[in-house]
């Protein structure tokens, strides 16, 4: 394998139990957002849009879906010969098959796979956040700043600190403590768990942490305290564009949403463009009583009744009189005639019958499970 400056490694593997019923049958990174995309696509484009053609993408749970998505990488401009995309699941070794512990054990299990790719750098991502950056604006930070390791961060407001995993830092950015989830936290640069590490020094700390059997193996709960311990040349990337873990059912739906201003945070199709594999489909057709408003339809879809601030997948049939209002609607779903769906998240392959409701209340956003069918006499599914 040719060796390359910067390796990335993308942590693809986690189940996303705070999105319920949406990751019942795949995995997080494998979620549909935007109308056409899937979360994985962000971390994967801002790597080719970064100059960064080497990505290992590390799965686990429910991975087929993902694997098949992910093909040989040509969506993203990563099918190179001597780069591109490899997926790395957890494999038998020697001692027997073991599931990725954490996340710093994730990357520990691939040391082979790293040292196959000789980097000086090694980029950790997330797959499972919405954000466009350019890596190689904090892979100049790190060398500028000569740091053993960087960490991206970001502001957060105040009352928002206490969920992240916040740094402290001087005024040259250098990271003196690092505080998980703290109840009074002493700043609100939050963690957006993107690292840049030294080849070397990572191993290390990967290699004495695999022996120690009190550790978790997670990067913000073990190797950032130990390395700031050691007081190890730590700093700090700060970031200012948009940023959201969509770790959680209503921030997966307000990404979406966001998507839907008349000026959206960030651009799909612009010049930082976001990459995706999808089917060729047909144009989308929006029948003559139709009314669409504010709403992203994508290709394949049919629309022969009403919709608004909506975001609608490839493949999606609305009927006629059927209503979709504040909703996200899952490529390949059916919404028949007089059906009514309000504030919901509706994954692939859904029905929801003639005359059914699908409504969100309380400030909830209501969820329909992959290949679930609603009916009318069942009552309508509602939000706790």
């Amino acid at each position: 394998m040719r060796k390359t400056e910067c390796l990335a490694m993308i942590l693809a593997g986690g189940q996303g139990s705070r999105l319920g019923a949406l990751t019942k049958k795949i995995a997080k990174p494998a979620v549909p957002f935007g109308g056409k995309y899937r979360i994985i696509d962000f971390p994967l484009s801002n790597c080719a849009n970064s100059g960064i053609d080497k990505v290992g993408v590390l799965t686990q749970y429910r991975p087929l879906e993902l694997h098949n998505y992910l093909a040989s990488g040509s969506a993203w401009d990563l099918d190179k010969k001597e780069g591109g995309v490899f997926i790395l699941p957890p494999y038998a070794r020697e001692k027997g098959a073991d599931w990725y512990r954490g996340t710093a054990d994730a990357i520990y299990q691939n040391l082979n796979f790293i040292d196959l790719a000789d980097p000086d750098y090694v980029l950790i991502l997330s797959g499972d956040h919405i954000y466009t950056m350019d890596y190689s604006w904090m892979l100049e930070s790190h060398k500028r700043n000569k740091a053993e390791a960087t960490i991206g961060v970001i502001q957060v407001p105040w009352d928002e600190a206490p969920r992240f995993g916040i740094m402290n830092t001087d005024k040259t950015g250098r990271i003196e403590e690092f505080e998980e989830k703290p109840a009074k936290p002493k700043s609100n640069l939050a963690s957006m768990g993107i690292y840049i590490f030294n080849k070397d020094f990572l191993e290390k700390y990967l290699i004495e942490d695999a022996k120690d059997e009190t550790s978790a193996h997670d990067f913000g709960k073990n190797i950032i305290p130990k390395m700031l311990a050691d007081n190890a040349r730590l700093y700090s990337y700060a970031f200012e564009g948009y940023w959201k873990d969509v770790g959680t059912i209503e921030s997966l739906w307000q990404a979406n949403m966001d998507l839907l201003q008349d000026k959206p945070p960030f651009e799909l199709n612009g010049e930082w463009r976001i990459y995706s594999s999808n089917p060729s489909m047909p144009p989308h057709y929006v029948g003559p009583e139709a009314k669409v408003k504010k709403s992203m339809i994508s290709e394949g879809s049919m629309i022969l009744g009403e919709v608004e601030n909506s975001i609608i997948f490839p493949g999606v049939r609305i009927g006629k009189g059927a209503k979709v209002t504040n909703s996200v609607i899952m490529p390949s779903t059916v919404i028949e005639e007089g059906a009514v769906v309000d504030y919901a998240i509706v994954a692939q392959n859904c029905r929801i019958s003639a005359g059914a409701q699908v409504l969100g209340e309380k400030g909830g956003i209501t969820v329909v499970a992959e290949g679930e069918n609603v009916l009318p006499e069942a009552g309508s599914k509602q939000a706790g």
